[in-house]
């Protein structure tokens, strides 16, 4: 380099008479990376990753047919599943029971305040009764990844989230519905006498607060678990429509033959709905409005106990039952379809 050149430069190293400083390497060209095939799960993390996701095009009562899937695993989650019911459901009720005498009553004969309990004479039986059957939403979270190996979320509706506008709809409509046939049933056997119940109050917050989440769990254990887990054994939908059904009716206890059709009648139509519409949202929507309003009903004219000892019911109240059932399903149905809502996996994005 000449003296000239080194007085142009604007390095003082080259200025005193330095070397000429290297120019910068370039910086290196990245390779392409090979495409990642997308298998089409959704986010969840290492516990995704483990678990099988539903092929695209499955409906509800299909979505535990996965890769690696057996009858026998639905039998055994079925089997595991009832067991489970009977075993944990009566285990927590009792110790929230006792608790509650051990507590605040202790000087009551425990099997007296038990048996009040247990026919819901004070609100601690309620509060136990909804919450051990509460558990049936545990059940369901443990037997989903441990026996099929699928994340519990698919028990929810085939696009494995909750579906809030329909839910808030099918909420409403599951309210409107038994509302006015309670109206029509009235033309009939007059209007209910106004006394309210004995710790009605209190009766009041545990229905607010436990009756949505007990009616939830049964939904999601009859007409989600058990209607994905008996899909397993037979692909015909109406197996696990009638079989999760059947179930539902029988577990509700001792009953006459009006009673036992009305609740089978319950469940048979809300599992077609769960089926017809891809999801749960219109089986916990008209369930938690029942419920609630069942037994708030019961609270204003005096008859909790009554209502929770009920053992018969003539053939025009079950048809009164099944008719609103009836209409809030063809109403719930007719939104699903205006929404336009999956009824099958949706294909990957």
């Amino acid at each position: 380099m000449n003296d000239r050149r080194r007085q142009r430069s604007g390095n003082p190293a080259v200025r005193g008479g330095a070397a000429d400083p290297k120019a910068p390497a370039k910086a290196p060209v990245p390779r392409p990376q090979p495409k990642v095939r997308t298998t089409g799960r959704a986010p969840g993390g290492m516990f995704d990753d483990a678990l099988e996701i539903p092929a695209a095009g499955l409906t509800y009562p299909q979505l535990l047919r996965v890769p690696g899937s057996a009858w026998w695993r639905s039998l055994l989650g079925v089997a595991c599943g009832l067991a489970l019911f009977l075993l944990l459901t009566t285990v927590i009720n009792q110790a929230i029971v006792f608790g509650f005498w051990a507590v605040g009553s202790p000087q009551t004969p425990y099997g007296d305040y038990v048996a009040a309990a247990n026919r819901f004479e004070t609100p601690v039986g309620m509060l136990g009764a909804n919450l051990g059957l509460a558990t049936l939403i545990v059940i369901c979270a443990v037997l989903m990844p441990l026996v099929h190996r699928v994340n519990p979320r698919w028990l929810i509706s085939v696009e494995s989230h909750l579906r809030g506008r329909y839910f808030a709809i099918c909420l409403a409509l599951g309210i409107v519905a038994p509302v006015l046939i309670q109206g029509l049933s009235m033309l009939v056997e007059g209007v209910p006498v106004i006394k309210l119940n004995d710790h009605f109050w209190l009766f009041l917050i545990v229905i607010i607060l436990t009756s949505p989440l007990q009616a939830a769990a049964e939904e999601v254990f009859f007409r989600g678990y058990l209607l994905q887990a008996l899909g397993g054994v037979m692909k015909t939908p109406w197996f696990g429509i009638v079989t999760s059904s059947l179930i539902f009716a029988l577990f509700h206890g001792v009953q006459n033959p009006a009673l036992f059709v009305d609740r089978f009648a319950f469940g048979l139509l809300a599992a077609i709905l769960v089926w017809r519409t891809g999801g749960l949202e219109a089986g916990i929507g008209a369930h938690i409005a029942n419920n609630v309003l069942a037994y708030l009903l019961a609270g204003l004219t005096g008859t909790i106990s009554a209502t929770r000892g009920i053992r018969e019911i003539g053939w025009e109240n079950a048809a009164f039952d099944v008719g609103g059932f009836a209409l809030f399903g063809l109403l719930a149905w007719l939104v699903a379809s205006r929404l336009k809502l999956p009824r099958t996996v949706p294909p990957s994005p």
